[in-house]
């Protein structure tokens, strides 16, 4: 065997062990990462579209009319607030 050979050997087992030692890891935190930002962002407008339509829902009430126009967006913000509790309870929990 050449010193030729051995040192394309050995240019080749590196470049062989970066592949499987970094190269794919990335790749696989890559796609995790783009699956968690996308889902992030859809749960985030789901629940903005949620707050929303409670706080209508609330508005439409004959109860919260005059004085009392405040107090639904005192529960929507609250519901708001207590999903947010609730969310990183779980995950301070894992």
């Amino acid at each position: 065997m050449s010193k030729k050979n051995t040192a394309e050997d050995t240019v080749g087992l590196f470049q062989q062990y970066l592949q499987q030692e970094l190269v794919d890891p990335l790749r696989s935190l890559g796609r995790f990462l783009a699956y968690g930002v996308v889902g992030s962002l859809l749960i985030g407008a789901g629940l903005v579209l949620l707050a929303v339509g409670t706080l209508r829902g609330f508005q439409a009430a004959e109860i919260f009319e005059n004085w009392w126009s405040w107090v639904p967006y005192i529960i929507s913000a609250l519901a708001l607030t207590a999903t947010s509790v609730l969310t990183l309870r779980q995950i301070k929990e894992k």
